[in-house]
């Protein structure tokens, strides 16, 4: 057993994590950190065995995910889930408000008898992978992302911002135009924002002439001064006569993204 004093300077340190963090002694659950409480909504490990029984109960039974059925015989849930490639190291566990929730699991067996279990929410970037394994997530005349995409993926964007601690912004830029652009103009607009643009940054296609930008910053500072970015990048942007409008607003007291899109067209 881990001694106290040593308990709680485990417990301060995995307590900085964001990730979820479960320390395993033998198939005992003996630690969790703050954000792992949060996720089942108690308190302290001690209340986490009084409502729940074992966390692989908690993975659901999706043939796409990790779970009970894919534990091979006589092996414990460590050993198989780390036996599998680790791109497929992934469970899916329900919230506090019954969400499905992604996340990629490791699990750091360097101490004798102990396993440090470690779950990293990547609900968005998985629906990303599999919107792009199924060619369905950008807009083929643009190339930018495609709306119906991001209609797809605008809660697990919602989630993100608040498993990061972040505020969602977001920029609308309309093509001046009384006709709707050819690809060669749309794909060059694009690829000149995009290669401004931070990778998690999200360019989508709105409609024939106007596009949507969202991203994640830390406070209404960094937003004001990523719309002030955009505004001078347009400037620089110049593909024949053409001309814009921009706009931006951010995130209030965790507002939804459909919200945000009302304020823009205010």
């Amino acid at each position: 057993m881990i001694d106290n004093t040593y308990m709680d300077l485990i417990k301060s340190l995995i307590n900085t994590q964001k990730d979820l963090v479960a320390i395993f002694e033998g198939d005992e659950l003996v630690l969790t950190n703050a954000a792992f409480n949060s996720f089942f909504g108690v308190s302290s490990t001690h209340e986490y065995h009084e409502n729940f029984s074992s966390l692989l109960d908690h993975f659901v039974p999706h043939p796409s995910y990790f779970n009970k059925s894919k534990i091979a015989n006589g092996d414990s849930w460590f050993d198989s889930i780390m036996m599998i490639d680790e791109i497929d190291r992934i469970v899916s566990m329900l919230n506090q408000s019954y969400e499905p929730q992604a996340f990629a699991v490791n699990i750091d067996m360097s101490a004798e008898n102990f396993k440090v279990v470690t779950l990293v929410n990547i609900t968005q970037s998985l629906v990303k992978r599999i919107m792009i394994e199924n060619n369905a997530s950008l807009d083929r005349q643009s190339g930018a992302y495609a709306k119906k995409y991001f209609l797809q993926v605008m809660h697990s964007y919602e989630e993100a911002a608040i498993f990061n601690e972040k505020i969602i912004g977001l920029s609308s830029i309309e093509i001046i135009s009384e006709d709707t652009l050819d690809e060669e103009i749309q794909q060059e607009f694009v690829a000149k924002i995009k290669s401004s643009i931070r990778q998690d940054d999200m360019l989508i296609r709105w409609n024939a002439n106007s596009f949507f930008l969202i991203y994640l910053v830390d406070n209404e500072e960094k937003g004001s001064q990523v719309a002030i970015k955009l505004k001078d990048l347009l400037k620089k942007i110049t593909i024949g006569d053409l001309t814009y409008n921009f706009s931006s607003v951010l995130q209030k007291e965790k507002e939804k993204i459909s919200v945000l899109i009302k304020r823009l067209s205010i």
